[in-house]
C-alpha cells in the first residue's frame, strides 16, 4: 500500500520560510517524479513544482519561481519544498504527489507526470 504524507505547514507571517516534507512509502522511490500542488479555498488546484526521480530536474510554476525550492532524497524517501519569502497568498493546503517515472518529463519550463498518488495535504497560511 502506497502512502503518501506531508508534514511541515503552519503559520507564518509574510516574508517569512518554512520547509514542508513528503515522505512515500510502499514504493519504489526512486522510480517516482515528485510534485508539489497547492489549493486555495475557491480555487483550483495549481501545480507548484515537480522534480525528476534523480532531483536534476526541476519545475516551478511562475508563482513561486525564485521563492520556493524543491528538492528530494531518495535515501530518506523523502521530498521537500523550501518556501521563502512567503506572501499570503501562498495561504493553501499544499499536496504531495508522486508519478511513475516511465514516460515522465520534467524541465525548467516543463512538468509532464501521471500523478497518481496523492497525499492528505498540510496547511499553509501566511499572514499579512
Amino acid at each position: 500500500q502506497v502512502l503518501v504524507v506531508e508534514s511541515g505547514g503552519g503559520l507564518v507571517q509574510a516574508g517569512g520560510s518554512l520547509r514542508l516534507s513528503c515522505t512515500a512509502s510502499g514504493l519504489t522511490f526512486t522510480e517516482y517524479a515528485m510534485g508539489w500542488f497547492r489549493q486555495a479555498p475557491g480555487k483550483e488546484r495549481e501545480r507548484v513544482s515537480c522534480i525528476n526521480w534523480s532531483g536534476t530536474s526541476t519545475y516551478y510554476a511562475d508563482s513561486v519561481k525564485g521563492r520556493f525550492t524543491i528538492s528530494r532524497d531518495n535515501a530518506k524517501n523523502t521530498l521537500y519544498l523550501q518556501m521563502s519569502s512567503l506572501k499570503p497568498e501562498d495561504t493553501a493546503m499544499y499536496y504531495c504527489a508522486s508519478g511513475a517515472t516511465l514516460g515522465a518529463y520534467v524541465s525548467g519550463d516543463y512538468c509532464k507526470v501521471d500523478f497518481n498518488y496523492w497525499g492528505q495535504g498540510t496547511q499553509v497560511t501566511v499572514s499579512s
